[in-house]
């Protein structure tokens, strides 16, 4: 007998093409870890749990996603119920527990049809928490608040909020504590450290901050990516979203407080230390959230190292006073705002720290605002810009230059 070869290439059953195997999406994984959730005794678990969750949902979501929130809800409620189940039925419940109010009636609706099949959880018909005490924490420059909520329930427990003020409203962490957090709180801080002080509150006093801040934070772009802030975000907007207050108008500082401010610190025929005053007052009452006079180390820093630079064109005067009268605005504005002397240390000291980040951005054109990218060509042209006319006649001229420019 003739001995075999073996099956020439290419002959027998063809091969399957091989698929990609398809990644999971976030409400898929969701799915799958709802089975921990199902026999979980402690509601306050379980909102953390729904709470993580949402935050995964609403940190992936790109730019332009306005409701990324909402659309994880429609497609976990899909996936509950095209395949009814206890744990997609938990899935539905511990979400509507944290969920926005706008969110309510789907969720609430599924929760109606499944529940005609599967088997409700243990804390489903609990009741929601309720807030019994606050206390807020303010530094003694009023850059930082940090907020502690007591809520009573089937686990009491304190919801903590660190709030930095520096640069805008920035909810930097989220935390979930004891009871009592707030009372051992001063207690817990180290003897060098800024003062602190907790003090009590009116609930609706510090919920409405909190949701205010949570607001500013939603809008900040990039999005805010920190862990503990993430899992507890959602946590936290459904404990202070009736709280919420309306957007706050801004209206600017008035002449006879700015004058007086002035006068306060400088005469009049001092006009390079004036004309830097009014500088330090434009950017305190524009971008300062706790006041034009409320000045800290990273105040200092956002004011040298990148407001000045982008926004102000200083002459060799102005530039080579700038070191020492801010050092006595800051000593001046923090001194009237009843500042010990050991804590405005720090705040002038901070100067000396950012100076070389202004030298280097103040010299760099590519980093210049629009507005002083004029004012600088203005000024080479030689125009006096405290002329208002000269100003005017110039603009025509320089926009009539563009134009030609770009028409050719």
């Amino acid at each position: 007998m003739p001995k075999s070869r073996g099956r020439p290439a290419g002959r027998g059953k063809p091969r399957r093409p091989q698929r990609p195997v398809r990644e999971l999406r976030l409400s898929d994984r969701l799915m799958r870890d709802a089975v921990t959730i199902v026999s979980e005794d402690s509601v306050l678990e379980v909102e953390r749990w729904a709470s993580e969750w949402l935050g995964a949902a609403w940190s992936d979501a790109g730019l332009g996603e306005q409701e990324p929130e909402k659309m994880f809800h429609l497609e976990v409620v899909g996936r509950a119920s095209t395949r009814p189940s206890p744990h997609g039925l938990a899935a539905v419940a511990a979400l509507r527990r944290v969920a926005a109010p706008g969110e309510w009636s789907m969720l609430d609706g599924t929760l109606e049809i499944l529940s005609e099949s599967q088997p409700a959880p243990p804390w489903f018909a609990a009741p929601v928490f309720e807030p019994v005490r606050a206390w807020r924490a303010v530094d003694v420059w009023d850059s930082e608040h940090v907020l502690f909520v007591e809520f009573a329930g089937q686990t009491p427990h304190t919801l903590m909020a660190q709030i930095s003020l520096a640069g805008g409203v920035l909810v930097d962490k989220l935390a979930v504590l004891q009871p009592g957090a707030a009372e051992t709180w001063d207690q817990l801080r180290e003897p060098g450290e800024v003062p602190m002080p907790a003090v009590e509150c009116p609930v609706e006093v510090a919920l409405a901050e909190l949701a205010d801040a949570l607001r500013t934070t939603d809008m900040t772009w990039p999005r805010h990516d920190d862990e503990d802030f993430l899992e507890l975000r959602a946590l936290a907007w459904s404990r202070c979203l009736p709280y919420l207050p309306n957007f706050r108008d801004w209206s600017p500082m008035g002449d006879e407080e700015r004058e007086r401010l002035l006068d306060g610190f400088a005469p009049a025929d001092d006009t390079v230390a004036r004309s830097l005053a009014d500088l330090f007052l434009d950017y305190g009452d524009g971008y300062m959230t706790s006041g034009p006079l409320c000045w800290s180390p990273g105040q200092v820093g956002l004011f040298l190292a990148d407001w000045l630079p982008r926004k102000a064109a200083l002459d060799a005067e102005q530039r080579a006073a700038l070191p020492e009268v801010l050092r006595r605005w800051i000593r001046y504005a923090l001194g009237s705002r009843a500042v010990g002397p050991e804590w405005i240390g720090p705040v002038v000291e901070a100067v000396d720290t950012f100076l070389p980040a202004f030298e280097e951005a103040f010299d760099d054109t590519a980093a210049w605002g629009p507005a002083k990218q004029i004012a600088a060509e203005l000024t080479a042209r030689g125009i006096d810009l405290s002329d208002p006319e000269a100003v005017e006649d110039a603009m025509r001229g320089l926009n009539a230059e563009r134009l030609a420019r770009y028409l050719t």
